[in-house]
């Protein structure tokens, strides 16, 4: 039986994280996924994993990397100081979805925040992705706020 485990990302991750983020209608307009590796990913993985209120996580089966996400901790004032975790960018490989991955993934992260004293876990899915929505309300989260994003072009030089 194959041992599954959850861990924090190593750089070497990098392609089959990038894989997964492509791996749909979406991903495949905005990721990259040619060899060598961007040096964009490399720069964005040294900055989260040198920060730490981040936490990039991979599922592995074996040595394979088959599921990730990212959890972001935010300090605020609402809710009476609260700590929130934010978690984004859920992925399950395509030949490993159904098979309750996702699930163990994403309870796995709410855990992570508990443990971390968050008081409430933030969870964002771009509006097109009608299955993830009703596998997270699955889970017990609930679309209760709008999110609005605004891209800003940057030059070249990232």
């Amino acid at each position: 039986m194959s041992e599954i485990t959850i861990r924090r990302a190593k750089e070497a991750d990098l392609p089959a994280i990038v894989a997964m983020l492509a791996d749909d209608a979406l991903g495949r307009g905005r990721e990259d996924t040619s060899e060598p590796i961007a040096r964009a990913y490399r720069d964005a993985f040294a900055a989260v994993d040198a920060d730490p209120n981040q936490f990039l996580a991979v599922m592995t089966e074996d040595s394979r990397v088959i599921g990730t996400l990212q959890i972001t901790y935010l300090a605020g004032l609402s809710l009476q100081g609260a700590l929130r975790g934010q978690i984004e960018a859920v992925r399950i490989a395509d030949d490993r979805r159904g098979s309750r991955l996702g699930r163990r993934l994403l309870e796995w992260a709410v855990e992570e925040c508990h443990r971390r004293g968050c008081r409430l876990v933030q969870l964002t899915t771009n509006k097109s992705r009608l299955d993830a929505h009703r596998f997270d309300e699955r889970l017990g989260f609930k679309a209760s706020h709008i999110g609005y994003k605004l891209e800003l072009l940057i030059s070249s030089g990232r």
